[in-house]
């Protein structure tokens, strides 16, 4: 087996655990001596070990003299968790693959720094594509302070998202549906537009056979029309969160309070999606997921605030010039003005066809 080997097998670690370490980065590593794997591990949950912690563990007496392969550099400094740097350097480990540092200031170098320093050999860069790729919600987020945004929508072969009555139901297959809820279970918030709670009543929860994390639940709404009777009111399965305007009734806001719904005002009258991110952040957001209908993806659309785009395209033709389409609101004047995406992905999942494109 060669060091490539090693690391791809500590990046599958990671990516196992994708969606429950929020607000950390995703961490595998593996320990390696005489050709053999002798630790392995990830971190499961923010406050619990890191991942060099479960590999050195697992290792036991053998660690000394080891090789280990981790796919982001080791922490530095003492949070919930002591620094795994010193941990590394106490165990004899004599090599470390690291696949990408770490942009948090708090570590930045720092940890491959210590190491180097106790005489430790360290490599930089081993699959670190990869790395960066795998944790780039939580490079994103620490970077801007902002939540990463993906936007996903489920379209007919002819770009609608219902008929011109406006039934839906269901365009996409039973597949596509879950894949959906996978996504959810894998991020912080999910948002959508107080016409979609109108209109269809959601609960916004993840609903998987082996069940899943619920993100905190986002309505936009403005002038607050959220029913009071609403799934997202009255069934307690994830908090939730209204962002409206400055002006809204000031008896119906205490009704929601009381009932544990979380009421964010907005400085002005109506809601600036790039002020709203930056208020959802600051409240330990790192990921949000946007099932809004075309007003909602119009306006993060106009403001050019997401980072990934998903959409299921089943193979479906609906026709109408008046059946609705995935984005509204006025887009652009000229097609120099599109927004030019890098398609990522393209998977098939069941008879539905799944794009994953980030903005060039």
């Amino acid at each position: 087996m060669n060091d490539a080997y090693y690391m791809d097998f500590a990046l599958n670690l990671a990516r196992g655990t994708a969606g429950q370490t929020s607000p950390n980065p995703v961490v595998g590593a593996v320990l390696v001596k005489d050709n053999q794997i002798i630790g392995m591990g990830a971190h499961l949950k923010a406050g619990e070990p890191h991942a060099e912690v479960h590999a050195i563990r697992m290792a036991g007496e053998k660690v000394q003299g080891s090789t280990l392969y981790v796919t982001l550099e080791p922490c530095s400094h003492y949070g919930k968790t002591p620094p795994c740097s010193d941990l590394v350097i106490k165990s004899g480990i004599k090599k470390v693959f690291v696949a990408t540092t770490d942009p948090n200031p708090r570590v930045a170098g720092t940890g491959i720094e210590r190491m180097e320093q106790a005489g430790i050999e360290v490599e930089i860069g081993l699959l670190e594509q990869e790395a960066r790729e795998l944790n780039k919600v939580f490079f994103y987020n620490i970077q801007t302070g902002l939540p990463y945004v993906t936007l996903k929508s489920a379209v007919t072969l002819d770009g609608k998202t219902a008929t011109v009555t406006g039934d839906s139901m269901w365009i996409t297959g039973e597949e596509a549906r879950a894949d959906v809820h996978q996504f959810r279970h894998q991020h912080d918030g999910i948002l959508v537009g107080v016409n979609t709670v109108l209109a269809d009543n959601p609960s916004l929860t993840t609903r998987l056979s082996n069940g899943g994390k619920n993100p905190i639940r986002i309505i936009l709404d403005t002038h607050l029309r959220t029913p009071e009777e609403a799934k997202i009111v009255t069934d307690k399965e994830a908090p939730t969160w209204i962002i409206t305007g400055s002006e809204i009734d000031v008896e119906k806001e205490k009704i929601f309070r009381n009932a544990g719904i979380e009421i964010i005002k907005m400085a002005g009258k109506s809601i600036s999606i790039k002020e709203m991110l930056k208020v959802v952040g600051e409240r330990g957001i790192t990921s949000l997921f946007v099932e809004g209908g075309a007003e909602v993806h119009g306006s993060f659309l106009k403001e050019r605030a997401f980072q990934q785009l998903i959409s299921y395209i089943a193979p479906k033709l609906i026709g109408g010039k008046l059946a609705p389409s995935s984005f509204g609101g006025p887009g652009m004047e000229m097609m120099a003005e599109a927004i030019d995406l890098n398609l990522k992905q393209v998977d098939l999942i069941g008879r539905d066809v799944r794009i994953i494109a980030e903005p060039r």
